[in-house]
């Protein structure tokens, strides 16, 4: 028998904030698997170390699966809700992003400069002053 291929669709640094998403695409009849999760629940301060919880589908759920995450997420905006817009592609899909790439960005996560990844092109910028 042939072993199921996973697509990770999303990380999430918590499992709480992957619930809704994984009960939308249920509800889709798509199959959801948390890998990480239980570990995370057990202990959450080891998330970073481990990558968050990851949102799997089987590889030919990645397209529509894909979609109806789209349609869900929220994406960054700015002060008045407007989208943030990729200086680089133009999109307006990006997150914030955090790179929590010194000790003390890790330990205090809030005290970071924001920042936002294009969810198109990858590209990571900070907000226009």
């Amino acid at each position: 028998m042939k072993e199921p291929k996973f697509y990770t669709l999303a990380t999430f640094e918590f499992p709480a904030d992957v619930q809704i998403i994984k009960g939308k695409l249920e509800s889709e009849g798509i199959s959801v698997f948390l890998r990480d999760e239980a570990t995370i629940n057990t202990d959450p301060l080891i998330s970073s170390a481990i990558g968050g919880v990851k949102l799997q589908v089987y590889s030919s759920d990645k397209e529509r699966a894909k979609e109806i995450y789209d349609e869900v997420r929220n994406y960054a905006t700015d002060h008045q809700g407007k989208p943030i817009v990729c200086p680089n592609c133009k999109a307006t899909k990006s997150e914030i992003y955090y790179s929590r790439n010194n000790i003390f960005h890790k330990l205090f996560p809030f005290f970071e400069p924001t920042k936002y990844k294009c969810m198109q092109c990858n590209f990571i910028s900070r907000p226009a002053k």
